[in-house]
């Protein structure tokens, strides 16, 4: 059988990296390497072209790439099957873009459910390729999809805020324009982050360029700089923390920002699935 080898294979071509998908896959680095050269002596074919530590796919590992998918997506619902008729109580694997609505969730599905539950957390795009990599069961994420694929269930929506240092000159306002950002330094969020693209979606429809501008990461990443008043910030409402070194500010005209929770529509049916989107349901439906 193939489906160690070929799993790695996958793994290390949709992340890049051999340290990232010995993690993803609860492996060592040497045991992945290895289970991909196995797969490539067998076969006498090359997969990756190695330069450095760059790993670059082959043309053949390039066909191959979509050929796993289906496979992958074949084992998963055997497992699903086989936990289902076994009464196992199995493990859900969940994806979110942020903890303020999926926590609760969590909660509610281990008080009702029992069972194992891991949590990846990611910026909507990386949720959502994950989700559709297999590599997790349901995602919750602001981006709202239109993928006759996905199964899709609103949970909630917030305005998006400006926050900042209570020392800093906009902490005094209650409610700003966007033009009131121009001369101060703003944090954003990585490419890929749907928060960010709402807030430069804004400042597109405010003809507003800013010029100061410090791209982080992560959502508590640009917490803790706006804690140490290094910038200002605009996220969700929701994902202010309690601090009395903060101030929320009220944008005019702000968008809101919507999250929603996916699973794929083939996957509905799952028993670890159905009864999770079934705790949503009650919660938010």
């Amino acid at each position: 059988m193939l489906e160690s080898e070929l799993k790695a294979f996958y793994m290390v071509a949709q992340l890049g990296s051999v340290t990232l998908a010995a993690k993803k896959l609860g492996l060592s680095q040497p045991t992945v390497t290895n289970q991909i050269r196995q797969l490539e002596s067998q076969f006498a074919v090359e997969l990756f072209y190695r330069g450095g530590r760059r790993l670059t796919l082959s043309e053949t590992g390039t066909r191959l790439l979509p050929l796993i998918k289906p496979m992958l997506s074949h084992s998963l619902n055997i497992e699903f099957f086989l936990n289902n008729a076994s009464g196992n109580a199995g493990k859900l694997r969940i994806g979110a873009t942020a903890p303020y609505y999926i926590l609760d969730l969590v909660k509610a599905f281990r008080e009702q459910h029992g069972g194992q539950v891991s949590l990846e957390l990611g910026n909507s795009q990386q949720m959502i390729e994950a989700l559709d990599e297999y590599r997790v069961d349901v995602v919750t994420s602001s981006q709202r999809l239109t993928d006759s694929r996905l199964f899709c269930l609103p949970l909630g929506q917030d305005p998006l805020v400006l926050v900042v240092h209570r020392s800093h000159p906009l902490a005094n306002q209650s409610r700003i324009q966007l033009s009131a950002l121009e001369g101060h330094c703003v944090l954003m969020r990585e490419h890929g982050s749907h928060t960010r693209q709402l807030t430069e979606d804004m400042l597109v429809r405010a003809q507003l360029k800013l010029e100061n501008i410090i791209e982080i990461g992560s959502r508590e990443a640009i917490r803790e700089a706006v804690l140490r008043n290094i910038g200002v910030s605009i996220i969700a409402r929701h994902e202010v923390p309690d601090s009395q070194e903060l101030r929320i500010v009220t944008i005019h005209q702000a968008t809101l920002l919507d999250e929603f929770l996916y699973c794929l529509k083939e996957r509905r049916g799952a028993r670890l699935i159905s009864e999770f989107v079934q705790v949503a349901q009650r919660r938010f439906g």
